[in-house]
């Protein structure tokens, strides 16, 4: 799969691509149904709100099949591939999960000021791409993102500790507020299998959410082989020491593995 030009200038331009049902209801199944198992388990790569609730799953695809398969699925790398102009290897593989009633907040924050502060990324060329698991709505916590902010380099940031079960690098109101009047607020949303990807210097974050409809999104943090990080500081779970480039699965993989699936079940 690859980009056309319209496509490459829209995420030039606004730092942001949003692709509608990339992957089939079939592909997204069998994922929602192993994510839905993982939260599931007490592993120490699974985060959770405050309330106990599941918020993150990280490393999904060292020990699951399906998320392994994603991970290396043509239709994610290979655009990224094409922005980067080199071969990629698996930074951060997560599930964040946005549950039902108790999602907390993401505050706003770049990505890239994360992985340069705590895990010594020399430069931004690295990039979240993340596949929709389910629908997601206005009113269930969608990530909203401030087009074209990628262009105001790495901001200045706060570590806040207290918030959510989470730590992360965070922006003050008075940036957000002067980049907002800039770009902008919009938040991609749509069905299950929507794949979007961002710059990794894109202001973004996303509000609780207190409705009944869950939003689980799966983000595949893929860097350029020759930026691999250099100081790491958190758990290789959460930031992988293994650089290898990624090679690709067949197209078909998903679907292959979500037909086996189902005749098992049968």
């Amino acid at each position: 799969m690859r980009l056309t030009d319209t496509q490459l200038a829209q995420f030039h331009t606004e730092g942001w691509l949003f692709l509608p049902e990339l992957f089939s209801p079939e592909e997204v199944a069998v994922l929602r149904t192993e994510a839905q198992a993982i939260f599931r388990t007490e592993r120490q790569e699974i985060w959770r709100e405050k309330t106990g609730a599941p918020r993150t799953a990280f490393a999904a695809h060292t020990y699951n099949e399906a998320f392994r398969l994603l991970g290396a699925h043509p239709r994610l790398i290979r655009p990224v591939e094409q922005v980067f102009g080199e071969h990629l290897y698996m930074h951060q593989y997560k599930i964040n999960a946005k549950a039902a009633f108790d999602g907390e907040v993401w505050q706003w924050h770049q990505d890239y000021g994360t992985w340069q502060r705590d895990d010594g990324m020399p430069e931004p060329r690295a990039m979240n791409i993340s596949v929709y698991l389910d629908e997601v709505m206005p009113i269930n916590g969608p990530l909203m993102l401030v087009p074209r902010s990628q262009n105001a380099g790495d901001l200045e940031a706060s570590h806040d500790l207290q918030t959510t079960s989470y730590p992360l690098w965070t922006l003050d109101e008075a940036t957000v507020t002067r980049l907002v009047k800039q770009g902008g607020i919009v938040a991609p949303t749509g069905k299950a299998g929507g794949m979007l990807m961002f710059h990794g210097n894109l202001v973004h974050g996303s509000a609780g959410n207190i409705t009944p409809y869950p939003r689980k999104i799966v983000y595949l943090t893929l860097n350029a082989v020759s930026n691999y990080i250099r100081r790491p500081t958190r758990p290789d779970y959460i930031a992988h020491r293994d650089f290898t480039p990624i090679k690709t699965v067949d197209d078909n993989a998903l679907s292959r593995l979500a037909g086996a699936h189902r005749e098992a079940a049968e």
